[in-house]
């Protein structure tokens, strides 16, 4: 026995064989070594050693009490329940036989589960852990009042009991007390900040909160903790992807796609993730994997489509866009994609039609709107270009680019004051917005206002002085994701190239000026864009 107490099983367990050797009729000798055995996950022995101590003793609870966990672990719970009720029938005011007893009847019959360990914990009302079970059995039946008060007792009785703050933290955060439920978890972490589980739980209440710097650092805790857990990678994936982090969102989708090869979600998500890098070959490879694992789905099709779309191989695009429609008939964005894939390939019939569908599916959809007003303009119809232009701005009146080529378009229809103002608003909305400027110089020079053009020309000029280099390059750059995504390219590569002007080092420009290059045919510039984007995003991770 003292090697027991002292943890030593082997010794132990060496020991009580010896005693079973020399005096097999021994009873205790049987169930302690049975005790062991079980303890060494040795479970059919044990389950002999602990049936031969009840053979000899049937009243001896502690031998039933040991063989039922024998047993569930074996996946023989009727005959585990009954040994449990055999072990209280020998001593009613055994709690742990009534713990375990509930434990095993959670899994059937939730109603007697809970009557079984409430019983428990008033046998052993000091004993922490048969609150907590109490209250894990109360949240499972959504008892949620209930729970959180076993769980609170659990606390009361032993305050260093992570699992038990872990627990209550779960039930805040299911109740949406974000903060409480932040807490809760923060006090498992200090106690057990090894446990994975309450490092992740934690970011979602934090996240929750709308602190997502400090979600996401517990998130990459507990995926550091444990890598092999899916939800977690997915989770910080996620995450990453709304820093943006994009070399973390990729990294974690990809460690997610190892851990789950048969789940189409991951590969979609690691896609979307490559998609936003600028990464259109690789994210095809991605899409094609999640559509051959599930191939009814039309949102993966319509997702391979856009890579096609940003890859600039229109033909492939527009296959997957009409296979993801006749997937999905009523889906605006599809309709949407089509179009502009359509457009980029200059077949402006077919284009208009698919954008048409799209406002016809979703009025509000602001970026149909522009584009369909893009095309008009480009095609010299003036007044229908200035109608979706209007439209844009009716569902987006933070739409700068809408303001920005309505102000062309009124410029070019001789309605000169309301193009400036056009073009003001725009300015308002992004003042870093250098063809802005420059249009409404050209406009103010037309009426005759001298000064105000040469200060818009100048501001034109000097926008790198009025901002940091890095801001005006996101800027620029994020307007001209806008302009490509509706087809107008050159009115895209001005921003681009202007966003490299005021950053020559920040990557996504040249990355999208060697797409917007791609789709222009300009075949050798968008290479050198592309190589020289590669250089500054350094080596892949």
């Amino acid at each position: 026995m003292h090697a027991l107490k002292k943890g030593d099983l082997p010794t132990a367990r060496a020991a009580f064989e010896k005693v079973v050797r020399l005096r097999p009729a021994d009873a205790a000798a049987q169930a302690s070594l049975g005790w062991v055995l079980a303890q060494e996950r040795e479970f059919d022995s044990a389950a002999t050693h602990l049936r031969s101590a009840i053979k000899l003793r049937p009243a001896l609870a502690g031998a039933r009490i040991t063989l039922a966990g024998v047993l569930a672990q074996q996946g023989k719970a009727p005959e585990a329940e009954q040994q449990l009720r055999d072990a209280i029938h020998s001593e009613p005011g055994n709690a742990e036989a009534h713990r375990m007893l509930g434990r095993i009847l959670s899994h059937s019959d939730l109603e007697q589960a809970t009557a079984e360990l409430r019983r428990a914990a008033e046998l052993a009302p000091q004993r922490a852990d048969l609150q907590d079970d109490l209250g894990s059995t109360l949240a499972q039946q959504k008892r949620n009042s209930e729970a959180a008060a076993a769980f609170s007792e659990a606390i009361r009785l032993q305050p260093d009991f992570a699992l038990a703050h872990f627990h209550l933290g779960a039930i805040d955060l299911a109740q949406q007390d974000f903060a409480p439920a932040a807490n809760e978890f923060g006090v498992a972490v200090g106690l057990a900040p090894r446990d994975s589980a309450s490092h992740f739980y934690l970011s979602k209440a934090l996240a929750a909160q709308s602190k997502p710097t400090e979600s996401l650092r517990e998130l990459h805790t507990a995926v550091e903790l444990k890598p092999d857990w899916p939800e977690a990678q997915i989770a910080l994936g996620l995450a990453c992807q709304r820093a943006p982090d994009l070399d973390c969102a990729i990294a974690a989708f990809q460690a997610a796609t190892r851990l789950r090869p048969e789940d189409p979600e991951v590969f979609n998500d690691l896609g979307l993730a490559l998609i936003q890098k600028g990464s259109a070959e690789k994210a095809v490879a991605e899409f094609r994997t999640a559509t051959r694992l599930r191939p009814e789905d039309a949102s993966f099709r319509a997702n391979l489509g856009i890579a096609f779309l940003q890859r600039a191989d229109f033909d492939s695009a527009i296959a997957e866009l009409e296979s993801a429609i006749r997937l999905s008939p009523d889906d605006s964005s599809s309709h949407y994609n089509l179009g502009l894939a359509y457009k980029l390939k200059d077949q402006l019939d077919k284009a208009i039609a698919e954008l048409l569908k799209a406002i016809e599916l979703k009025p509000d959809l602001a970026d149909a709107h522009y584009t369909l007003g893009v095309l008009y303009w480009q095609q010299g119809e003036f007044e229908k270009a200035a109608g979706e232009l209007r439209a844009t701005i009716q569902y987006d009146p933070n739409y700068a680019e809408a303001h920005y080529t309505l102000g062309t378009v009124l410029k070019q229809q001789g309605k000169l004051s309301e193009a400036a103002a056009s073009l003001r608003e725009a300015l308002r909305l992004q003042p870093d917005f250098a063809g802005a400027h420059t249009t409404l110089a050209a406009v103010l020079r037309l009426q005759g206002d001298a000064a105000g053009a040469a200060e818009e020309a100048k501001a034109a000029a000097t926008i790198s002085a009025t901002t940091t280099s890095l801001q005006a390059a996101e800027f620029s750059t994020n307007s001209g994701k806008r302009l490509l995504s509706a087809g107008d390219l050159d009115a895209a590569i001005g921003q681009f190239r202007a966003a490299i002007r005021a950053s020559e080092t920040y990557a996504p420009a040249h990355r999208q000026l060697a797409l917007a290059l791609q789709r222009q045919g300009q075949g050798e510039e968008a290479a050198k864009e592309s190589n020289r984007a590669a250089e500054l995003e350094g080596p892949a991770k």
